[in-house]
This record gives C-alpha cells, structure tokens and sequence, in this order.
C-alpha cells in the first residue's frame, strides 16, 4: 500500500487558504479517483482506494500544520509502512505560485510541516511533491501562508493542483523518474 498524504490545517477558517494546497490536491485526487475521504483514523481523514492498480491510503492529518508528523508516524508504524511507501504534497514559499517540484527525498527546508513528519518518522527518504506558493512580498511570514491566494494566483493554483495530483498518479503507476521528467518546472 501507497500512503499520500496532504498537509494542511483542519478547519473551514482555513478552506483556500495556501498551506492548505495540500489538502485541496488530496481531494482532487480523492475525488478523481473515486475514493471517499470518510473515515477519521491515525489523527487523519483518511481515504482507501485505488489509484491505478496500486492500493492507496490518502490522508489529510487534523493535527493541524506544525505537528503533521505525529498523524504520519501512527500511519507508518501501524502499516509497518516502508518509507519509500510515503508520498508528501505540501506547499512551498521558496517556489514560484503555481510550478511543482518533485523530489525523491530532501530537507524539510523551512516547511514545519516536514520538519514535523521527518522528526517523527526518523527519516528524510520520502518522495515528495511541492507546489509552489511563492513568498510574501513584505509582511508576516505566517500570515502570508495562512492567508488566501490573489485571484490572479488562484487559477494558477487550482492548475497546479490539478497537475499535482497527476503527478501524484504518474508517480504511482510510472515511478518517480518519470513523473519528475513530466511535471517538475
């Protein structure tokens, strides 16, 4: 089994907000797919179902943001999940709004989130895929984050997690290499 997980915050004061790209490319995915977001389990909303002929979990932890990881650690501890099983959709204000970037395994860079998760699991050596959320131009960084985008940047977003969540599919039925040829840029 595949475990992809979104992070973003819980709560509808959050809905559309850009830490929250995450979420929105995991029911997009959901949604795509047929699998119901409908049970709450490991800290999460949690999904099962298929993507392709690969059985997946896809998870939106409710632990909110900067504490993601405990939610991923009960996930990869009960499965007795294989790290390289582990796909992360987050969002990222060192990438242009809108582009995408797929990486094997890396840093948390400044994402609490992956700080979170890395801390938790012991491990760094996850695919990931980032979507662009481009830095505040002055202002408070957390602000910037937890605000919602332009309507200018909000088509690009609801493109960017439209090819995310391809990326995510090409990722699981074609492997990593390909889906970063395909979608990183």
């Amino acid at each position: 089994m595949l475990v992809v997980v979104g992070l973003g915050n819980p709560g509808k004061q959050y809905d559309g907000t850009r830490h929250n790209v995450g979420f929105d490319t995991i029911d997009y995915l959901a949604d795509r797919n047929n699998i119901s977001m409908n049970k709450v389990k490991y800290k999460a909303v949690i999904g099962e179902g298929f993507i392709g002929r690969e059985k997946v979990m896809l998870v939106k932890p409710q632990t909110y943001m900067n504490l993601s990881g405990r939610s991923v650690r009960e996930i990869v501890n009960f499965y007795k999940l294989s790290i390289e099983d582990l796909i992360v959709i987050y969002d990222d204000i060192d990438t242009e709004v809108g582009k995408l970037r797929i990486r094997k395994k890396g840093s948390a860079g400044t994402h609490n989130g992956m700080k979170s998760i890395i801390y938790e699991i012991q491990s760094d050596q996850f695919s990931r895929v980032r979507i662009g959320i481009g830095k505040p131009q002055y202002g408070n960084l957390a602000d910037f984050v937890l605000g919602k985008f332009s309507k200018e940047d909000r088509s690009f977003i609801n493109e960017s997690v439209k090819r995310s969540a391809e990326a995510v599919e090409t990722l699981i039925s074609e492997g990593i290499e390909l889906a970063m040829n395909r979608y990183n840029g």
